[in-house]
């Protein structure tokens, strides 16, 4: 039984000639190695160039839902802390989805409850008797 390979056979019988060999490698000009990262670190540097040009970017608009989250923490649990009288644990239950970023802290002398986002912004409410929960101007 003949050997069996994947290689198509060339040669006198075929009708096809064999390809020529390399030229030898010049003595005096060795050949390069390949680069494995030569091909990705372009792509690397250019992909973070455009993401750092997107955050600073869009850092406005995360600074600004950062502030309205954490004013509309502090109000909110301002007033279910001082008017409902709920701790302030079981108050977080009531916040909207997508605001698992703010968290609250409360200041019992002053009846002041703090809403804040990490690194970006921080907003009080105090309470204020009869009218209720009110947020401070500027913090």
């Amino acid at each position: 039984m003949a050997l069996v390979n994947n290689i198509n056979p060339t040669g006198p019988t075929t009708g096809e000639t064999p390809a020529p060999a390399p030229p030898p490698a010049n003595p005096q000009h060795p050949a390069k190695k390949p680069s494995r990262s030569g091909g990705c670190l372009p792509w690397a540097i250019g992909l973070s160039v455009l993401l750092a040009i997107f955050a600073i970017w869009k850092f406005p608009s995360f600074k600004a839902q950062a502030e309205l989250g954490s004013a509309y923490a502090a109000r909110v649990g301002c007033s279910c802390r001082y008017v409902q009288g709920r701790s302030l644990e079981s108050c977080q239950s009531d916040f909207e989805p997508g605001m698992e970023m703010v968290s609250l802290g409360e200041d019992p002398a002053t009846k002041t409850v703090t809403g804040s986002v990490p690194l970006l912004a921080s907003r009080s409410a105090r309470y204020a008797g009869e009218s209720g929960c009110l947020l401070r101007p500027d913090n």
